[in-house]
C-alpha cells in the first residue's frame, strides 16, 4: 500500500491519535544546510537597553553641515557602484570554480535511520542519496515489523551526511506521528533549512510547517466501527500474535528434540527401498518399451530391405529397357522427324488443294480487302441488312462456302475449334456451348431469313465463324488483326499454311476397291468415260487421275489395233483374262484380298 506523490490527498484520512509507525512510507528532506542554528540574532537588537555599549551607540550621531552654495560647489570622487555581475568578465575556469565551491558548500551525499524506543540498532536504513541539497527517498514499508515497532507512534530520525570525504551526524530529531501537521503537497511551500517532511498512507505530514486546514466535507458522515468492534479486533490480534509466538516456541522445541534424539536409519532404509523397487518398475517398463520398439524396428528394415531388392531389380529391368530403347531411339527419332515432315507436307499440299477448290480472288469492285470465295463475294464489315433476296442468298452461299473450308481445316490441321460448324450450304450454322444461355438457342445460322431477331442471331454467327478462323490462325502461329475480316484471314491461312520451299508431296495412289471389283473379276469393263470409271473419279491433276487417263489410252490403243476391241494379250469384257501380262495396270495387286475393314475404302489413305 502506498502513494506516490503524484497521488496527493486534500485531507487527512488517519486521526492525529492513531498514527502509528506502520503508517509511515517515506521522508523527505529540503533545502540541506551545515550552519548551526543560533538561538537569536547577531545583531544588535540582543543588547541591554541600559548598557554602555548601546548608549555609546546613541551618542555617535553623525553631525550636519550647511550645504555650499551653488557657485562653490566641490566636486566630489565618484564612488564605485555595488556590482552584481563580477563574474562576467572571468574566465571559464574561475567561474566553474566559484560555481564548484558554492556546491561544496550546499550538496551533500545524505541517507537516513529510523530508531524505535531508544534502541541503537536502526528499525530502517535509507539508500544512500546522490550530491544533492534536496532528497526524496524511496518509500518503504514497516507493517510487516513486529507489533511493538508497528503500533508505536514514537520515532527518532537520524540523518547523516557525507562532506569532504567524510560521514557527520547531522541531525537527530525525535518524533511523535500524532503531533505532525498535514500539508497534503510538496508544492507552493516555503521549506526551513534542514525540513524533514514525512509520507504517511493518507498525506504529506510535517513538524516545521503550519497545518493545512481542510474545508469541511459537503456530505453525510459515515457509520464507522464501534470502540467495542475495534477492542475485539485488537484482542483478535493479540491472540494471533500468541499464537505466532506459541508456534515458533513449540517449532523450536520439536527441533531440540530431534537434535538430542540419535537418528534411525531404518524408516530412511525402508524408503530408499520402495523407491528403487519404483525405480526398477519404471525401467521394466522402460526396457519392455524398447524391446518392442527394437522389435518393430527389425521388421521395418526387413521390409525396407525387401523393397530395396525390389527396387533395385526393376531399376535394373528399367535399365536393360532403357538399353534396349537407346538402341531403336535414333531410328525412332529419325522415324518421327520423317512422319513429321510428311505431315507438314500433306498438310501444306492440302492447304494447297484446298485453296484450289476453294478459290479466294479479289473482288471485282476492287477495294481494300475485299475478296470472293469460289466467285461469290462475302462482305468484311458493312452489308445491307434490308438487301434483296439475290443479295441475301448470295451472303449466304458466300459464308457456307467459308464454313465448309473452315470446319474441313479443322481435321487437317488437327485444331479444335471452339464453336462447332455444321456445314450445309447456304443453310449452314454455328453452335454456341460455351455462353451461359438456354440449350433451345446455342445454334446460330450462318443466313439471312427476316426478323430483328434472325438479324442478331445472323450477326452473332458470324461473329463466331469468324472466333473460329482466329483459333486456326492462332494455332499456326498468326497474329490475326481485325477478326471481321473473314476471306482476308482465310487466305492469309491458307497462304502460310502451304508455304515452304521444298516440292508437295504426291498424293498417296490408291483407289475405292468397291468401283474395282468388276476388273478384278474379268481383267476387263473398264469404261472409258472420263467421269463414269472408278478411276476418273480422281480429281483432275492428280496421280490417280494421270494414271487412269494412260491406262485409258491403251486400251483405246489395244482396242483400234484389233478392230473389234480384241487383240492377243488382251481381254474383251465378258471374257477370261489372258495370261500374258496387260500393259494397263491396276492399283491392286492380284493377290490383293478384300475386307469388311478395307472394302468401300480409299487406299493408303493418309491418317
Amino acid at each position: 500500500m502506498s502513494m506516490s506523490i503524484g497521488t496527493e490527498s486534500t485531507r487527512p484520512l488517519l486521526l492525529p491519535q492513531n498514527r502509528r509507525i506502520r503508517h509511515l512510507q517515506g521522508v523527505y528532506l529540503r533545502n540541506l544546510s551545515f550552519v548551526r542554528p543560533r538561538g537569536k540574532a547577531a545583531d544588535d537588537l540582543g543588547l541591554g537597553k541600559g548598557s554602555p555599549n548601546k548608549l555609546q551607540s546613541l551618542k555617535n550621531v553623525p553631525q550636519l553641515h550647511h550645504a555650499a552654495s551653488s557657485e562653490s560647489l566641490r566636486e566630489r570622487p565618484a564612488k564605485a557602484r555595488r556590482r552584481s555581475t563580477n563574474l562576467a568578465n572571468k574566465s571559464p575556469i574561475t567561474r566553474q570554480k566559484h560555481l564548484e565551491l558554492a556546491v561544496e558548500g550546499r550538496a551533500a551525499q545524505v541517507f537516513f535511520s529510523l530508531h524505535v524506543g531508544g534502541a541503537d540498532d536502526p528499525v530502517y536504513i535509507s539508500e544512500v542519496a546522490e550530491r544533492s541539497t534536496n532528497f526524496n527517498f524511496r518509500f518503504f514499508d514497516l507493517s510487516q515489523s513486529s507489533p511493538g515497532i508497528a503500533r508505536s507512534p514514537e520515532l527518532t530520525i537520524n540523518i547523516w551526511a557525507k562532506r569532504h570525504g567524510d560521514w557527520i551526524h547531522l541531525i537527530e530529531q525525535i518524533l511523535d506521528l500524532r503531533l505532525m501537521n498535514f500539508i497534503g503537497t510538496l508544492r507552493n511551500q516555503h521549506f526551513p533549512p534542514n525540513c524533514l517532511v514525512f509520507h504517511l498512507v493518507d498525506g504529506i505530514y510535517s513538524l516545521e510547517l503550519p497545518a493545512k486546514v481542510p474545508e469541511p466535507k459537503q456530505g453525510a458522515a459515515f457509520p464507522t466501527s464501534s470502540y467495542n468492534a475495534l477492542m475485539k479486533l485488537s484482542n483478535l490480534d493479540a491472540s494471533i500474535q500468541d499464537a505466532l509466538a506459541t508456534r515458533d516456541t513449540i517449532t523450536a522445541q520439536i527441533n531440540e528434540i530431534l537434535d538430542r534424539t540419535p537418528p534411525d536409519p531404518v524408516p530412511a532404509a525402508k524408503d530408499k527401498v520402495q523407491l528403487a523397487n519404483k525405480y526398477l518398475a519404471a525401467e521394466q517398463r522402460s526396457l519392455k518399451a524398447v524391446q518392442a520398439r527394437r522389435d518393430q524396428l527389425k521388421q521395418s528394415i526387413a521390409a525396407r530391405r525387401a523393397a530395396m531388392a525390389k527396387g533395385q531389380e526393376t531399376q535394373s529391368q528399367a535399365a536393360e529397357d532403357v538399353k534396349h530403347a537407346a538402341e531403336k531411339l535414333p531410328v525412332s527419332r529419325a522415324s518421327l522427324d520423317g512422319t513429321r515432315d510428311n505431315i507438314r507436307g500433306q498438310r501444306r499440299r492440302i492447304c494447297e488443294e484446298l485453296s484450289q477448290i476453294f478459290p479466294i480472288t479479289p473482288a471485282g469492285s476492287g477495294a481494300p480487302l475485299a475478296f470472293q470465295i469460289c466467285g461469290v463475294s462475302l462482305p468484311n464489315t458493312d452489308y445491307d441488312p434490308a438487301s434483296n433476296k439475290a443479295a441475301e442468298d448470295s451472303l449466304s452461299a458466300a459464308l457456307g462456302y467459308v464454313a465448309q473450308l473452315t470446319n474441313e481445316l479443322q481435321y487437317y490441321l488437327g485444331v479444335a475449334l471452339p464453336y462447332p460448324i455444321t456445314p450445309y450450304g447456304s443453310r449452314s450454322s454455328v453452335r454456341d456451348d460455351i455462353s451461359q444461355i438456354p440449350d433451345a438457342q446455342r445454334s446460330f445460322p450462318l443466313f439471312l431469313h427476316g426478323g430483328a431477331t434472325a438479324q442478331y442471331r445472323f450477326d452473332y454467327g458470324w461473329f463466331l465463324l469468324n472466333k473460329d478462323i482466329e483459333t486456326l490462325c492462332a494455332s499456326a502461329g498468326l497474329k490475326v488483326v481485325d477478326i471481321r475480316h473473314t476471306l482476308p484471314n482465310l487466305k492469309y491461312l491458307l497462304y502460310v499454311c502451304s508455304a515452304g520451299s521444298d516440292e508437295l508431296p504426291e498424293r498417296k495412289r490408291g483407289g475405292i476397291r468397291g468401283l474395282w471389283a468388276g476388273k478384278l473379276k474379268g481383267k476387263a469393263g473398264t469404261s472409258l468415260d472420263d467421269g463414269a470409271s472408278s478411276a476418273g473419279g480422281s480429281r483432275r491433276g492428280s496421280a490417280e487421275s494421270e494414271m487412269s487417263s494412260n491406262q485409258r489410252d491403251e486400251l483405246r490403243k489395244s482396242i483400234g489395233a484389233n478392230g473389234n476391241g480384241s487383240s492377243e494379250g488382251q481381254f474383251l469384257p465378258g471374257t477370261t483374262a489372258a495370261r500374258g501380262p496387260s500393259p494397263a495396270r491396276l492399283p491392286f495387286d492380284e493377290a490383293t484380298k478384300f475386307t469388311l475393314r478395307t472394302k468401300g475404302l480409299r487406299e493408303n489413305a493418309v491418317k
